[in-house]
């Protein structure tokens, strides 16, 4: 599931002369002449004349300025097997100038690195500020199964190279080994030629694996090729990791991040607007970050910057007080429908002068704090939350609001501090912020005066910053709002609050952008008048057809009589909520989807509704059994000796790592991926390996039992509720 192990595959299988075979044969005198102009002279003949090792270790000096032209070599000379096998090798051995390059991405997942969803390019919606630290040096035993791996690898780095820092590279391996180390032909470049008793890439590699310290987590080490470090994780201890999650809590296995507190802003709706399905993506990927970030016990701030400031409520208000004159004494009655008010006070503003300029006065009033308009506004705020609500208690979302009227009475203090620091610049009435790269300046006042979303934003990341001492800015809003992001984070950088993004500095701001819900049409998704789809609407049909389903099996398999209405409502509820959610998380957020209620309601292929029947049926398999699993936590073990149990468990503790790669890519997608490849590594497992009345019956229960936790906590990092049967 890794680059790393595509590399290690491609790369350490052809022999020299394989290789040699497929250049062109014209072209070997040239790839000779340009490999010694590339070579470093002081090197020694002896080394190793053969072409690969050499192009190899020309590839593992990423300090050469000839790095492009080699990509362009490897374009001219190689098959696309080699040709990724070599790049990848590129991506892995430059992890500094990786990550100064696309701060949060890691180019260590073959099949992400094969789609171009974790590169420099395809996180370009993603805005880095800075390059994140390093992690914490996790304390024994803790952290993902990499990060335990890494701490051997650190020691035997020093032990082997004490004179050069550099950084463990340790990823998944597919073929050699569990894990595989890779810094043998990075290390190789920085040492060759300065009088270091090795003579070539593999024998450094020999000497990592040699110098790794004792440890239960190796069974056994192998060097490939360019000097790949395979490590062979012990099967006891995989099994005893396993069995020490299931005694102590799944919270045993959260990975370390390095950041404490964190905010995420997201959903992010207008007030006196309804939600609708637009806003299904923000909050439901926004929770979901949130939830990965809180698992791994980062202090995370749920920000909800609703537009409840600005020109329109002027037009609200005004409309308030024409239609009803009483409105105190109506209450809540007096608005209603908050999406037929919007439109009739939208209506009448365009078309009726007079009330037009009534609305615009209304908007200075309520700025100049008069009573009358600031209870007017309070009230249409109050009923948009009530209704905003009621959406986020079926998403089984939770959020603080912090809205833009919360940061407005800091925006004139931020303005001061960047005028002071000479960033705000005159241009047409304006005053604007020029950023290097945009044609356009960054406004920050209007020529009439007044805020917009971009002096909003200044404010609202000051406070963040300076008050809740954030040290991770994470917004989630549409692909659309790339631009001002960057011009806005660039504005931060200019005025010294985030550090220059090659710094490997906190803090940091990210954009998490998205694309659009499409419908069957392949545009927008609407309703069949081109109105906008209401979130809640959605919602509630997706649980109408979830029961009518759900009843359907339930009438034709029988066992209809063994539920309740209660049950039914719930699991409906859990499945037809959990079908929306998942059919959005899955893709990549950066990509448009099609919305369709009959793919993501099927029980068949990558959708919510076949993954909780899968978890039932687990449970379904440990209830037939009729043994107290609590007793088998303590009393039984784990083995792993046949090759499917040993699968399983090797996916199973890979858990940590898969939730740390998706919160440093904020990408939720990797999460629904290992989730369902997980559910496919168990029905393989359990095809051909007998659980219940078996030998082996134990060992196996807990198997399941551990698979199940695992799913249970994916379901709950991707706020879906599960069932327990269907």
């Amino acid at each position: 599931m890794r680059a790393l192990a595509a590399a290690a595959t491609a790369v350490a299988a052809p022999t020299p002369a394989r290789l040699r075979l497929r250049l062109p044969l014209a072209s070997r005198p040239g790839m000779r002449s340009l490999l010694e102009m590339f070579s470093d002279d002081s090197s020694s003949d002896d080394d190793d004349d053969d072409i690969e090792f050499a192009l190899l270790a020309l590839i593992a000096d990423v300090e050469s300025n000839k790095r492009r032209q080699m990509r362009l070599l490897l374009e001219m000379f190689f098959d696309d097997d080699i040709e990724f096998a070599l790049l990848a090798s590129i991506a892995d051995v430059e992890s500094n100038k990786r990550r100064k390059r696309a701060g949060h991405c890691r180019a260590a997942s073959s099949t992400r690195l094969l789609r171009g969803v974790c590169s420099a390019t395809t996180m370009g919606d993603e805005t880095s500020t800075s390059v994140p630290a390093q992690p914490q040096e996790p304390v024994l035993g803790a952290g993902s199964v990499k990060q335990q791996l890494s701490q051997l690898v650190v020691s035997s780095l020093r032990a082997t190279v004490p004179e050069v820092d550099v950084e463990p590279m340790v990823e998944v391996s597919a073929k050699f080994g569990d894990y595989q180390c890779n810094n043998a032909m990075g290390l190789w470049s920085k040492i060759k030629g300065t009088g270091t008793s090795f003579k070539n890439p593999n024998a450094v590699g020999q000497a990592i694996a040699k110098n790794l310290p004792p440890s239960d987590i190796i069974e056994s080490t192998s060097v490939a090729g360019p000097g790949f470090v395979n490590i062979v994780l012990s099967n006891s201890w995989v099994a005893k990791r396993i069995q020490d999650m299931l005694v102590n809590g799944i919270k045993t296995w959260a990975p370390i991040l390095p950041v404490k507190r964190a905010v995420i802003d997201f959903s992010s709706p207008n007030i006196a607007k309804e939600m609708h399905v637009g806003h299904l993506r923000s909050t439901i990927i926004g929770d979901t970050l949130a939830r990965m970030f809180e698992f791994s016990n980062v202090d995370v701030l749920r920000r909800n910057h609703v537009g409840d400031w600005g020109t329109q409520f002027g037009m609200l208000i005004e409309y308030l007080f024409e239609k009803f004159p009483n409105w105190q004494d109506l209450g809540s009655q007096a608005i209603g429908d908050l999406q037929v008010f919007y439109k009739a006070s939208k209506q009448k503003f365009d078309n009726d002068p007079d009330f037009k300029d009534r609305a615009q006065q209304a908007v200075v009033r309520l700025q100049g704090g008069e009573e009358k308009y600031r209870d007017a506004w309070k009230k249409i705020c109050e009923v948009s939350r009530s209704e905003f609500d009621s959406v986020y208690k079926l998403l089984n979302v939770e959020l603080e609001e912090k809205g833009e009227s919360f940061y407005n009475p800091y925006i004139p203090q931020v303005l001061e501090e960047l005028s002071n620091k000479g960033l705000i610049k005159e241009s047409e009435g304006a005053r604007v912020i020029f950023i290097e790269g945009h044609q356009i300046p960054l406004i920050v006042v209007k020529r009439d005066g007044g805020f917009n979303y971009a002096s909003t934003d200044l404010a609202a990341l000051w406070y963040r910053l300076n008050v809740e001492k954030a040290e991770w800015i994470i917004y989630v809003t549409d692909v659309g709002q790339q631009q001002h992001f960057d011009m806005f984070f660039s504005a931060a950088r200019m005025a010294g609050w985030l550090p220059d993004p090659k710094e490997k500095k906190f803090p940091k701001t990210s954009h998490v952008g998205f694309g659009l819900v499409l419908g069957s049409d392949g545009k927008r998704f609407r309703t069949r008048s081109t109105e906008v789809v209401r979130l809640i609407e959605l919602l509630d049909e997706a649980k109408s057809r979830s029961k009518s389903e759900l009843l359907q099996r339930l009438t034709e398999n029988g066992k209809i009589v063994e539920w309740t209405e209660e049950e039914l409502e719930q699991t409906s509820e859990a499945v037809g909520y959990g079908a929306v959610k998942y059919a959005d998380l899955k893709n990549n957020r950066l990509t448009n989807y099609t919305f369709s209620f009959e793919q993501m309601l099927s029980d068949k292929g990558n959708t919510a509704v076949y993954l909780q029947y899968a978890h039932a049926r687990i449970c379904s398999i440990i209830r037939k059994s009729n043994k107290d699993v609590e007793e088998l936590k303590m009393s039984g073990t784990i083995s792993l000796d046949h090759p499917d149990e040993r699968v399983l468990g090797l996916y199973l503790i890979r858990f940590a790592e898969v939730v740390e790669e998706a919160c440093t890519n904020l990408l939720p997608n990797v999460l629904c991926e290992y989730l369902y490849n997980l559910s496919e590594m168990f029905t393989k497992f359990y095809t051909n390996c007998q659980v219940v009345g078996s030998p082996e019956e134990t060992s196996r229960l807990l198997l399941c039992q551990a698979t199940a936790v695992v799913m249970r906590q994916c379901f709950h990092l991707l706020g879906i509720t599960p069932v327990y049967k269907l």
